[in-house]
């Protein structure tokens, strides 16, 4: 009896310790729908990870918007609120394109200027494989936007957003008509069985 106890104790230890071996996760909620769930590579871009979830932790992104979607190609938010109003951030990154990881449909990666460490609290999922922005050289033509991230469960709701309609507008040349808003984002339980391959 004893055995078996001690065995079932040891089995609880080592399964946890698996399930908190594995990559952070993020679901978020918009006013399209959700949650779209989005899992971490920390490995692979610990900078550009730390940045995310700080922000989705100190609830930055609750109430900013998708403002540049283009449907197979993808959709880019997590800088303005509702009605356009840029949110104020100092955060300056340095880009961790050169990780190995590629842009591919549904990865997610830091929106930046044309400075390749610009990227700061922006981010995009991708609508199809892009493998123009993927890193090829440290130059400024050649590094690439900087993959950290893949939706997991949800992408039926970023299909939906790529497919809204949209116009022409101070923020993008592809803004939805209709504000599509992040109305949640919550960090959850990592996962042991995650991988950072792409589809």
């Amino acid at each position: 009896m004893k055995r078996v106890v001690l065995y079932s104790l040891m089995v609880c230890l080592v399964s946890s310790a698996v399930a908190l071996a594995g990559n952070p996760r993020v679901a978020i909620e918009t006013t399209v729908g959700g949650p779209i769930v989005i899992e971490l590579y920390p490995d692979e871009a610990p900078k550009t990870v730390e940045n995310f979830l700080k922000h989705v932790e100190s609830g930055f992104y609750v109430g900013t918007m998708f403002h540049r979607v283009i449907r197979d190609f993808m959709i880019q938010g997590g800088g303005f609120g509702s009605g356009g109003q840029l949110k104020p951030t100092e955060v300056r990154l340095d880009n961790e394109a050169d990780n190995g990881l590629k842009n591919l449909r549904s990865t997610v990666a830091m929106a930046r200027k044309a400075d390749p460490h610009s990227a700061s609290v922006q981010f995009y999922i991708n609508h199809a494989h892009n493998s123009f922005l993927d890193h090829k050289a440290k130059t400024p033509r050649g590094w690439g936007y900087a993959v950290f991230g893949k939706v997991v469960e949800g992408m039926e709701v970023v299909d939906e957003i790529a497919g809204v309609q949209v116009r022409r507008s101070r923020l993008s040349e592809a803004q939805p008509l209709e504000d599509v808003l992040i109305t949640k984002a919550t960090v959850i339980a990592p996962v042991a069985t995650s991988s950072s391959s792409g589809e």
